[in-house]
């Protein structure tokens, strides 16, 4: 009796079972990023729950507001805790793009022992929807760490390094590259952001993604407080767009 091969396509597998050459679905729960571009592009549609994100950015570079505020505002009612963030948030502009400042926590800390410690008691918290760590010195047995602590509770994990982490070996079922478009001013208000997906369950992203520099309703919002007499705050929202 000879054994016949069928093609994958023909088998019928589980929905966690995934092919090389299409996009995953989503076995466990996403939150829409709030930019269909990029939806389109990730697993399932979103940021996944209770899963490490990991987000690598050029030395000096700070687009994780722009990247991840939509989704954060929409995340629930609980803390949004900040470990190790390089600027203090400016909670008037957040909440004016949707994310009400009584629910962030900022952990400061410059000693990494005491970020990574900090992130995973975070992720036990019952009243945290999500943690965004900035980890410069990590291992990759320690992101593991906070992956099982994600999945365990169900958070949403962002954890925010600099480029040059690229080249380790990462545990996170999603690594993004989010910065300015090169030949582009950080601060010009008219960038873009380009996004690369290092790591996704599918196949390589060939071209970048290129998003809006700023959401649509921050977009209207400068625009009208830069068209009216300037009375100083409008230099506040620009500082925390820069910073977003």
């Amino acid at each position: 009796m000879s054994a016949s091969v069928s093609p994958l396509s023909r088998i019928g597998v589980h929905a966690d079972v995934w092919q090389a050459d299409a996009l995953a679905g989503a076995p466990a729960r996403v939150l829409a990023t709030g930019d269909a571009l990029l939806d389109a592009q990730l697993p399932g549609g979103g940021w996944p729950l209770g899963a490490l994100t990991e987000v690598l950015q050029p030395n000096g570079v700070h687009s994780e507001w722009r990247l991840l505020l939509p989704a954060l505002a929409r995340s629930g009612s609980g803390a949004v805790v900040l470990v190790g963030a390089p600027q203090q948030p400016f909670g008037p502009a957040l909440g004016a793009q949707g994310l009400a400042p009584q629910r962030l926590m900022w952990v400061d800390s410059q000693v990494p022992a005491q970020r990574l410690w900090a992130t995973e008691q975070a992720l036990r918290c019952a009243d945290v929807d999500a943690v965004l760590a900035w980890l410069v010195q990590v291992r990759p047995e320690q992101l593991r760490r906070l992956q099982i602590a994600a999945a365990e509770f169900d958070k949403l994990l962002f954890v925010l390094r600099p480029e040059a982490a690229q080249a380790e070996s990462s545990p996170a079922v999603l690594r993004l590259w989010a910065g300015p478009t090169p030949g582009q001013r950080e601060d010009a208000r008219t960038d873009a952001l380009e996004v690369r997906a290092l790591k996704r369950r599918g196949p390589p992203l060939v071209q970048p993604l290129r998003l809006a520099a700023r959401p649509a309703y921050l977009a209207r919002l400068l625009a009208a407080s830069h068209s009216a007499p300037t009375r100083g705050g409008d230099h506040a929202l620009d500082r925390t767009a820069a910073c977003a």
